[in-house]
């Protein structure tokens, strides 16, 4: 069971990756153009609370708190926010205003993610919290703000 924790836990995240970078190259120009500026528009917005949250809060890893060997190897240093549950999580609400379909799986890939980094007792069920709340801000903050842009132009160019 720990070979697959630390598989799921390590490396599922960058499944998420390779279906948002799979629908992007498939994607219409103009869907990659607004999903492109959406994701960095929003990963911005997703790592600056990351940042902030990080500095504002601190949550001792659980191996640390327990006095346990954690199953994926980690410095012991601050738990909160997951950034692996960040990550995940923000790209499957990114990705819902493109396809629901693609973004059910990635919320899968995203729990399943979560839970083993809290099954590997690197994180605890807030850390991963965090992360998901930074992650849905991120995702609605940069597609709102990329739609807002989309829409001034289209007004100017059609208006």
């Amino acid at each position: 069971m720990h070979t697959v924790i630390r598989l799921v836990g390590e490396y599922f995240f960058v499944i998420s990756v390779v279906l948002v970078a799979l629908y992007w190259l498939l994607g219409s120009r103009s869907t990659k153009i607004t999903l492109a500026a959406t994701l960095v528009v929003g990963g911005a917005v997703g790592g600056a609370l990351m940042l902030i949250g990080g500095k504002v809060f601190y949550d001792t890893r659980p191996f640390v708190r327990d006095h346990i060997t954690p199953i994926i190897p980690h410095a012991a240093d601050n738990g909160f926010p997951s950034d692996h549950a960040l990550l995940t999580f923000f790209l499957a609400f990114v990705l819902w205003a493109w396809s629901k379909r693609l973004a059910i799986v990635l919320f899968v890939n995203a729990l399943l993610v979560s839970w083993a980094r809290v099954a590997a007792h690197i994180h605890s069920p807030l850390d991963i919290a965090g992360g998901l709340v930074f992650g849905l801000v991120g995702a609605v903050v940069g597609y709102y703000l990329v739609l807002a842009v989309v829409n001034r132009r289209n007004a100017r160019a059609y208006g």
